[in-house]
């Protein structure tokens, strides 16, 4: 039987780490979609009043975020961490502190931050629960977290089209493309961390490209292809992007002939416990009755109700 720690290993993380550094060479071309989450994160930002002393850029990339904390946040210290030494290499900059460091495996000491983000990382965690517990316990007392990731919705096209293909040619199908949280368990996962006031938005981004090998190739240079440590070693037969290909463009192409890409983004929000924050009321404490607000009757918990045939 498999250990917990085994069980907990689905992705090769050193191979996340060598395609992120082979990604941040040519980083500009591909990071749209990094550039737009980071948008919906610094957004998120702007509807908190208060301010933040020092905070940290989780799975920083080439700092996009950091570097709008340090500016437009205009918060003094602001750390950003990578997987990828070359990412955290060029996240390093005015006002930013840049160091590698693993998401599963935080450097960084208790209640050190009052903000910490995360843009587009977090799904490549072998362990989420532990990730966002550390990140949790690395908050100081009411500090906030907001984190991107995406969600299991995400290339649902290209899921279907590999699959179907590689059942034609094959006979069988393997993992080709990495799993993904699912929106319905994220706030869980929130809750779970012990985060106060969880909250999990949804946008969902729509990209066409002009074939599958025009996504495969995006996806190669944001750092974000097949990573699960079960993936098949074996060269692909030859046939099976081609017929990936043929499929993706029957059952999806729009009029003018381009094929859509579903980009599914959860954005993450969560508070660490303080004594100041709402909560929920103990039962029986209500000075009001909610039968006397809406002007009815109110029957006790013994009342039979009538059954409908």
């Amino acid at each position: 039987m498999a250990s917990a720690a085994t069980a907990m290993v689905v992705f090769d993380r050193a191979l996340v780490r060598r395609r992120r550094d082979r990604a941040c060479a040519s980083w500009e071309a591909h990071d749209f979609l990094f550039r737009h989450a980071a948008d919906l994160l610094v957004d998120r930002l702007d509807d908190v009043t208060r301010s933040f002393a020092c905070a940290l850029d989780l799975g920083c990339h080439d700092g996009t975020v950091a570097r709008q904390l340090a500016t437009a946040r205009q918060i003094a210290e602001v750390y950003a961490c990578d997987l990828s030494s070359a990412m955290a290499h060029r996240a390093a900059g005015t006002g930013v502190v840049s160091v590698a460091a693993d998401e599963e495996m935080l450097p960084f000491a208790a209640a050190s931050f009052d903000l910490i983000t995360s843009n587009l990382s977090l799904h490549w965690t072998n362990d989420l629960p532990g990730a966002l517990l550390q990140a949790r316990l690395a908050l100081k007392p009411d500090g906030l977290f907001v984190a991107t990731m995406l969600g299991g919705d995400t290339l649902v096209e290209l899921r279907r089209a590999v699959m179907e293909a590689e059942l034609a040619v094959t006979g069988g199908a393997s993992p080709r493309l990495s799993p993904l949280t699912d929106i319905r368990d994220a706030g869980a996962l929130l809750q779970r961390a012990g985060f106060a006031l969880p909250v999990v938005d949804v946008e969902t981004v729509t990209v066409t490209y002009g074939s599958l090998f025009k996504l495969v190739a995006d996806l190669r240079g944001m750092g974000e292809t097949n990573a699960v440590v079960q993936r098949n070693p074996a060269t692909p037969p030859r046939q099976l992007w081609p017929e990936a290909a043929a499929r993706y463009h029957t059952q999806f192409a729009e009029p003018d002939g381009r094929i859509p890409a579903t980009f599914q983004i959860l954005t993450l929000t969560g508070w660490a416990p303080h004594v100041s924050q709402q909560a929920a009321l103990r039962p029986g404490s209500a000075s009001a009755r909610l039968a006397g607000a809406l002007g009815t009757v109110e029957h006790s918990a013994g009342d039979k109700a009538g059954r409908r045939p």
